[in-house]
């Protein structure tokens, strides 16, 4: 078990996808995404390994949950600021962790 101390370092926030692209140079099949964060944060980037439950079309203006303070990490040619958080269907696929009601974007998971 982790303690509430645990959890409170792990920084989860809303934000809006404003931007995805291909991303073919990528081992697995995944998007670039650029999710705006709010004021505070701003935009930022991920790669995302969900190209087999969403088209690209349909990403822009999403609202996900991320952790913002993973430090960036290189995948390929493109570096990932932010982590967006999915649940896993029993085939292995993701499907994003989304806001159902208004909060604004930067807003912190409690």
């Amino acid at each position: 078990m982790i303690s509430w101390e645990d959890f409170e370092k792990v920084d989860i926030r809303l934000g809006t996808i404003i931007k995805a692209e291909e991303f073919p140079e990528a081992k697995r099949p995944a998007y670039k995404l650029w999710v705006d964060l709010g004021d505070e944060i701003g935009v930022k980037k991920s790669s995302a390994q969900i190209t087999k439950v969403y088209q690209l079309e349909e990403l822009v203006g999403k609202r996900v949950l991320a952790v913002v303070n993973f430090p960036p990490r290189q995948v390929g040619k493109f570096m990932s600021e932010i982590l967006v958080t999915g649940f896993y269907r029993a085939e292995g696929e993701v499907v994003l962790a989304t806001a159902d009601s208004e909060a604004p974007n930067g807003a912190k998971l409690v």
